[in-house]
């Protein structure tokens, strides 16, 4: 009994070391993708479960790019990438592993989802196909955003605007479950230009006033106004200055008539040329509309002017209805009729008389014309005083009310403030089912 007993003992302390060996065998043996593959098997897709069900993301850094602003509908188009870090507590190992970092696929695991709450269109795509997960289950890992955001600029001193577009970024919330977001102040600007807007700078802005938490990037966007003043601005000016100068033309001939047919033809070609480039602004409507409104008033209105006045220093009368006056040469005349009858009767005095009332008549006839042509041209002269002080007294005004802060705007609208934001669904979820699924 006493051998069996011994023999007894040894085997159960040989057993001991046995499993002893082979527990430190694997832990030391195990490398960092037996230790990645040991976390994947895991099956941890769903967030960290806290006790008060909040999840807390650090975001570390963002870096901001505009890639376009369409000036037609308002909407700017970015490429956002953020860097963030959470805690999962499912994912940290014991001392047993010596590794401080491991390597994990992205889509073995739970990422947290990202909510853009002005975007009209958003697509996220991981930085990498990777997540680099530490000792202490604290998760690193990058995504980026392709995002469109409805942005109302005020537009009515177009092209020389400068203004604000914000791009909101929040966790998502729910009754009493909620995905918050510790975005820090590390935010850069990568790029600066997006066709003729400009990036000025970005900025990180929290809103505190409200309960909630609400998060958006500041972005403040300039446009290149040289673009937009040689071919809006500068054309229409110098199509007024044309039509000023053209009061120097001469009525005789209708080359001045002409001449102003073709300037309203070719702004009215202009205009129609230019107006699926020009923006609509909104509520604020660019002062460009109203400008070139006028343009086109005044020209119609020039160009009448001259066919009017053509007709004044032919006819003498304004009338459209008025019969022109026929040459004395022509017109039949009582004292001609008398001379001759007295031609008739072969008297040379009535030929003289006759010879001397044509003269008269012809030289009255030049008279009246040269008085309708000298005041044509004196109410000429004073059409073109009056558009002169209209274009100086205009563009005084013009430069009033580009200084006049009359337009403003609200981007942030789009928050409801009768109540905290409550969405129907995880995001977390569906960011991993629309890009993670196979």
């Amino acid at each position: 009994m006493d051998l069996q007993h011994r023999i007894s003992l040894l085997l159960l302390i040989f057993s001991s070391l046995l499993e002893l060996t082979s527990g430190n065998f694997t832990a030391h043996d195990c490398d960092r993708r037996c230790l990645a593959q040991l976390l994947i098997d895991k099956k941890l897709l769903s967030p960290p479960q806290n006790e008060n069900c909040t999840t807390v993301v650090n975001i570390t850094s963002i870096q901001y790019e505009t890639l376009s602003f369409d000036t037609k509908d308002m909407q700017m188009n970015s490429r956002i990438k953020v860097n963030m870090e959470w805690m999962d507590p499912d994912l940290a190992w014991t001392k047993n592993y010596s590794f401080p970092t491991i390597v994990m696929p992205v889509d073995k695991i739970w990422t947290p989802g990202i909510v853009l709450d002005n975007a009209i269109e958003t697509t996220v795509e991981p930085y990498t196909n990777d997540v680099q997960v530490r000792r202490d289950g604290t998760v690193d890992h990058a995504v980026v955003l392709f995002t469109s955001v409805s942005c109302e600029i005020n537009l009515f001193n177009y092209p020389f605007v400068t203004g604000e577009c914000p791009v909101a970024i929040n966790g998502w919330s729910q009754k009493s479950c909620s995905l918050n977001l510790q975005i820090s102040d590390n935010v850069s600007l990568v790029g600066g230009s997006g066709g003729e807007w400009q990036t000025l700078s970005v900025i990180k802005v929290s809103d505190t006033s409200q309960p909630e938490s609400r998060n958006y990037l500041h972005v403040t966007l300039s446009i290149n106004p040289f673009g937009a003043f040689v071919t809006l601005i500068l054309p229409s000016a110098l199509i007024l200055l044309a039509d000023l100068v053209s009061f120097a033309l001469p009525f005789e001939g209708g080359e001045r008539n002409s001449f102003k047919v073709t300037l309203v033809l070719s702004f009215t070609m202009f205009l129609l040329i230019l107006n699926d480039h020009l923006p609509n602004g909104g509520n604020c409507s660019p002062l460009l509309h109203y400008h070139f409104s006028f343009c086109l008033v005044c020209l119609v209105l020039s160009m009448l002017i001259s066919i009017v006045l053509t007709r004044l220093s032919v006819d003498g009368s304004i009338l459209p209805c008025r019969r022109s006056k026929v040459h004395p040469s022509n017109s039949p005349n009582p004292k001609n009729d008398c001379l001759d009858k007295e031609k008739d009767m072969g008297s040379e005095i009535s030929l003289l008389q006759k010879i001397v009332f044509f003269l008269e008549d012809m030289d009255k006839g030049d008279d009246n014309k040269e008085s309708n042509m000298a005041f044509a041209y004196f109410m000429d002269k004073c059409c073109f005083c009056f558009f002169l002080i209209i274009y100086i007294i205009y563009a005084i005004i013009l430069i009033c009310v580009t200084q006049a802060d009359i337009c403003k705007v609200n981007n942030l609208d789009f928050w409801d403030n009768s109540k905290p934001p409550d969405y129907s669904f995880d995001y977390s979820y569906s960011y991993y089912y629309y890009y993670y699924q196979e």
